[in-house]
């Protein structure tokens, strides 16, 4: 009889090491593997590989051996995945139960935790794993709130949490979460306050950095040596115009720690979220200013003034809406011979990083107002506004296709699993190979994801119709309402337009692409 195979699999997080005191081993990385390749040798199993993820938690789904375990399961490189524990290969029960219950039985492999007798081979344990699976969700979710606790605890008292220090400061190597100034950064971020503070503008100071070459803090971190994510493009390196004004109101570079400006969706997710402001956490003087007082609120006061570009006090009526169509950067403002213009802010900063767009507001004000009227004419009848359903109609017709589809798309997933079910039985009968099987319900696994992938952008976009349908009356209002338009608002803008797209003007026909991304 031939030697069944088995796959060793053995994980040690952050958190295992924080318990561990320095004579004990019970949960090492070698200890795992010694107490899993014993067991297997005293049933004469071939150990095919030994599978270690160090440093990785139970619900990181991006570890890089347990994947390489589950592209080999999938392969049926080996017969058995024996770990010491569940929670070893997961503490998410969706995984528990689309691996260990769902595909392992499919690709014939047999998976084993020691220490909670977690056997698939055994039919009566089912609930005992699923139960494991459960207890280490929760688990899961009450680590992830009292990590949560903990770290607002340690921000309220204003320790600094983040992984890298903010440009000017750099950890202290003789006490955590404390900031101490790193000189060679923070002579920079001194001559940008006083730049300012000298009337030089923010995309002026961002030009005469890149002239004088001097990194940014994404650059310099990543020269630095911090393993800062490598800058893919070169406008990357380069200063910009938020990259100041963000400096600039910064609390930190004055001895105020500013933490807790983003959240997690979920502890599922590593996706953030952002807080608002009122939320945030603010502790007063938790390391040495790199500005002092006086030039910060000097500073501060000239933001608010320039802050309101007009002489009415009104803020300008495309403010952040319009983006270079070339760099995909917010253009900024400008004034010349007593008119006003948009013009991008990359271009701006270093004359080699983008071609550059520019155009005149009243030109654009003029552009959206007239595109407003056209839309207007098109999806409103005066005559007869009550009976209009054009809106709803296009989206009902849109939504028909898109359920039809959907409904195609899952009668496909359905024909796969009883395929599965079929090749699977075919199988046991002796009808089709142990190979065939594998690799014939391979292919129909992929089938599934591939209909799977359809079918959640299918609802997307349903619901997404949905949504629209629920708004379309306001929008027939809002359309209706600014017929008459001769002038737009910032709040009208806001209200009406998601983004503007604005490129560079055609030399020969003198004309400037324009793309309007409505709300409605």
């Amino acid at each position: 009889m031939k030697a069944l195979k088995v796959a060793i699999y053995a994980r040690l997080s952050e958190e295992d090491k924080n318990k561990l005191s320095k004579n004990d081993d019970s949960e090492s990385i070698q200890n795992q593997k010694s107490m899993l390749i014993e067991y297997a040798v005293q049933r004469e199993w071939e150990i095919y590989n030994i599978y270690s993820d160090d440093d990785y938690t139970g619900s990181d789904r991006n570890r890089p051996a347990f994947n390489q375990l589950l592209k080999d399961a999938e392969s049926h490189k080996f017969d058995i995945v024996l770990c010491k524990t569940q929670s070893r290969f997961t503490r998410e029960l969706e995984i528990v139960e689309k691996y260990i219950h769902g595909l392992f039985p499919i690709w014939n492999i047999r998976f084993i935790s020691i220490v909670d007798n977690a056997d698939t081979e055994n039919k009566g344990n089912k609930k005992a794993r699923q139960i494991n699976g459960l207890i280490n969700e929760w688990y899961l979710e009450d680590m992830s709130d009292n990590i949560k606790s903990v770290l607002t605890n340690k921000r309220r008292n204003g320790v600094h949490i983040g992984a890298f220090a903010l440009y000017g400061y750099q950890k202290d190597p003789n006490q955590k979460g404390h900031l101490i100034i790193d000189e060679e950064a923070a002579q920079i971020v001194r001559e940008v306050f006083t730049l300012f503070s000298q009337g030089m503008g923010k995309s002026a100071i961002a030009r005469y950095l890149n002239e004088k070459g001097i990194p940014n803090p994404t650059e310099y971190k990543r020269l630095k040596g911090l393993r800062y994510k490598l800058p893919k493009t070169k406008q990357c390196t380069l200063w910009k115009y938020f990259s100041i004004a963000d400096m600039l109101v910064n609390e930190i570079y004055i001895g105020n720690m500013i933490q807790g400006k983003y959240a997690s969706v979920s502890y599922k997710s590593k996706k953030n979220k952002p807080i608002p402001k009122e939320k945030w956490i603010r502790v007063e003087g938790t390391h040495e200013p790199i500005i002092d007082m006086p030039l910060w609120n000097k500073v501060q006061q000239m933001i608010k003034q320039k802050a309101k570009p007009f002489s009415n006090g009104e803020i300008g009526i495309f403010a952040r809406k319009v983006k270079c169509m070339h760099c995909g950067y917010v253009m900024r403002s400008t004034k010349a011979h007593d008119r006003r213009y948009l013009k991008c802010a990359t271009k701006n900063a270093c004359k080699d990083a983008c071609i550059g767009s520019f155009i005149s507001v009243s030109v654009l004000e003029e552009y959206v107002l007239n595109e407003l009227k056209t839309l207007s004419e098109k999806y409103l009848d005066m005559d007869e506004l009550e009976k209009n359903i054009v809106f709803n109609q296009r989206l009902d017709e849109k939504k028909q296709g898109l359920e039809l589809q959907l409904k195609e798309y899952q009668a496909k997933m359905i024909n796969c699993s009883n395929g599965i079910k079929t090749l699977y039985l075919d199988k046991v009968k002796g009808i089709i190979t142990e190979d065939d099987f594998i690799g014939l319900s391979s292919d129909l696994h992929k089938d599934k994801d591939i209909y799977n992938n359809f079918i959640i952008e299918l609802q997307n976009q349903i619901t997404e119709i949905e949504q629209k349908q629920t708004t379309a009356t306001s929008s027939k209002e809002n359309l209706e309402q600014y017929l008459s338009l001769e002038h737009l608002t910032y709040d009208i803008v806001n209200q009406l337009i998601d983004s503007i797209i604005v490129g560079k003007r055609n030399p020969e026909t003198k004309e400037i692409p324009i793309e309007i991304n409505w709300k409605f």
